[in-house]
């Protein structure tokens, strides 16, 4: 558990398995995904016997990390295809990983988008909907092809965790008015709903005449009393050490095709840099997943040239979580993965608490929002790579850089993505 820096909700669950606000095994978060994937088999599908073997095994991996490569392999290995079509979309920030990993499982039939809270001015969502709980309450679609909600597929919703069942309500509102279905699935590592929150979904049931699921690896009641504490204590680590540290950019090519769009952010700054198209923000479909899997081998074994020290860690940077996540578990032994996140959190340096350090800094996407880099302590890991999905300009990515200096023994790897004239580019820069 942790403490929010947030008046609507003072709390958190530090999960062991979703790496975000823990280092973790990167087999671990993509196994958790994985696990979800199997309930919605088993729900789906009439193999329960073989199914709840593999969940065992799913299991077992998530209680000992030492175990969860196996677990996940053989997961993936199943080549499992649900009965009928579906389309699940993972939330922003915290479970665009979740989700992906949890339709990365299927071999065919499946769609994926997540929700997101960049600003795209050449896009329009399709969807829009508000987490209230949230510091950032936004949430936007924007779907490349919009046909892929328009028809009459179960939508899986994927978060890490439901605590009130709002979101979801939110959600499953705004799809029903533009795009009516009759199936939902709500999907969550945890799920804390109490018996109104559920009696809330079946009072929706009725009123739009739908049928919503729940699965979840987790489920319980919690009772929350006292008052959140609002004033930041998260400091900046390590980073004030002089440890000479260098940070080394590095722009890796490969052969996925971009988006030629730009992003905004609330100071009006514009950034051309073109986005992945496959990165699960603007929609996938199951026939994309080989050509990820090439690209991913063939990055990893680009880093894996980089390493020098034992211990590595790969970071994701706020909803870009997925791909770092997958290129982190093909890096070899002693890689761990976290993401930065956008959620404020009061740290406390004791053994029973689930964020023992925090550096925050503006993030390099929009200055005015403060990201924040937990549990990572100097010298814990020799070398740092931290993936970026776009390049950013270099002034605008220093601060969270320079707090990474501050906590490697080694290097500090900037990894920049791009197609092949970016980077290109990048090298006759570099020459110059």
């Amino acid at each position: 558990m942790a403490a929010r820096i947030n008046k609507k909700r003072s709390f958190l669950f530090v999960s062991k398995v979703l790496g975000k606000h823990i280092p973790v095994n990167p087999y671990t978060p993509l196994l958790s995904g994985a696990a979800l994937g199997l309930l919605l088999y088993r729900e789906m599908s009439a193999e329960t016997a073989a199914m709840d073997k593999l969940l065992d095994q799913a299991v077992h991996g998530l209680l000992h990390p030492q175990y969860a490569e196996e677990a996940y392999r053989e997961l993936l290995a199943a080549q499992l295809t649900l009965p009928r079509p579906v389309v699940f979309i993972g939330f922003a920030e915290t479970a665009t990983a979740l989700g992906h990993s949890m339709y990365n499982l299927f071999a065919g039939g499946a769609s994926y988008i997540h929700t997101t809270r960049e600003d795209i001015p050449e896009l329009t969502s399709v969807i829009s909907f508000e987490e209230e709980h949230s510091h950032a309450v936004d949430h936007l679609c924007y779907a490349l092809h919009p046909g892929m909600l328009s028809g009459e597929e179960p939508v899986i919703l994927v978060d890490d965790e439901i605590t009130t069942g709002n979101t979801a309500i939110n959600i499953i509102r705004d799809i029903q008015a533009k795009f009516p279905r009759r199936e939902y699935v709500v999907a969550s590592l945890l799920d804390w709903r109490s018996a109104a929150n559920i009696q809330a979904y079946r009072d929706l049931e009725q009123e739009l005449g739908i049928r919503i699921s729940a699965i979840s690896l987790l489920q319980g009641t919690i009772q929350v009393e006292g008052t959140p504490l609002l004033e930041t204590e998260a400091g900046k680590g390590g980073a004030d050490l002089d440890t000479g540290v260098p940070v080394v950019t590095t722009y890796i090519e490969d052969t996925l095709e971009r988006l030629k769009v730009s992003s905004a952010d609330s100071c009006g700054e514009i950034n051309a840099s073109p986005y992945l198209k496959l990165s699960g923000r603007f929609g996938l479909e199951s026939a994309d997943n080989r050509l990820i899997d090439q690209e991913v081998h063939r990055v990893a074994a680009r880093l894996m040239a980089l390493r020098e020290g034992r211990h590595a860690l790969v970071m994701g940077t706020g909803e870009f979580m997925y791909l770092p996540m997958r290129i982190a578990a093909e890096l070899g032994e002693d890689v761990s993965y976290q993401s930065s996140t956008r959620s404020p959190i009061h740290p406390q340096h004791r053994p029973d608490y689930g964020v023992r350090s925090a550096a925050g800094y503006p993030s390099a996407g929009d200055p005015s929002i403060i990201n924040y880099i937990y549990n990572v302590e100097y010298g814990q890991y020799d070398d740092i790579f931290v993936l970026l999905e776009r390049d950013v300009p270099a002034q605008r990515i220093k601060p969270m850089t320079d707090i990474l200096k501050g906590l490697a023994g080694n290097k500090v790897h900037l990894i920049v993505l791009a197609a092949r004239q970016e980077a290109e580019e990048a090298a006759d820069e570099g020459d110059r």
